[in-house]
């Protein structure tokens, strides 16, 4: 069975997809960038500031569920220029206690929504 997911604490999707999917026994994320849920708007200061507030988003999208970041199985992460990749490593270290990493692509892409420089969507396992 399918259940759409939807938190308030995440940002609302800016266009016909949902935040994220339930569906047999996974969790699938739809891209996020660094909206401020509370301005809608992307947040200043860069791919550094977006992917602390992507992260934040994605936490959200996962509480929601009652899952944490210790069910992400695979990340795919967009940039708009791979020379952010040691900011995104650093992020991801950090996120992720420097240990037990999940999958990763990261791809880079002419432009993203709203001007972001970064996008990332999640899928996670529910135990």
């Amino acid at each position: 069975m399918k259940k759409i997911i939807k938190t308030k604490n995440a940002p609302e999707a800016i266009g016909p997809y949902s935040q994220a999917v339930k569906v047999n026994g996974f969790l699938f994320s739809a891209g996020q960038i660094g909206i401020d849920p509370s301005t809608g708007q992307l947040v200043d200061g860069g791919a550094e500031k977006e992917i602390k507030q992507v992260i934040k988003n994605l936490d959200f999208i996962l509480k929601a569920e009652g899952l944490n970041r210790t069910h992400i199985t695979k990340l795919t992460v967009y940039v708009t220029n791979l020379s952010t990749f040691n900011i995104l490593n650093n992020a991801f270290t950090h996120y992720f206690n420097g240990s037990d990493f999940p999958a990763r692509s990261t791809v880079e892409v002419s432009a993203l929504p709203l001007g972001a420089s970064v996008e990332v969507d999640l899928i996670a396992f529910i135990s």
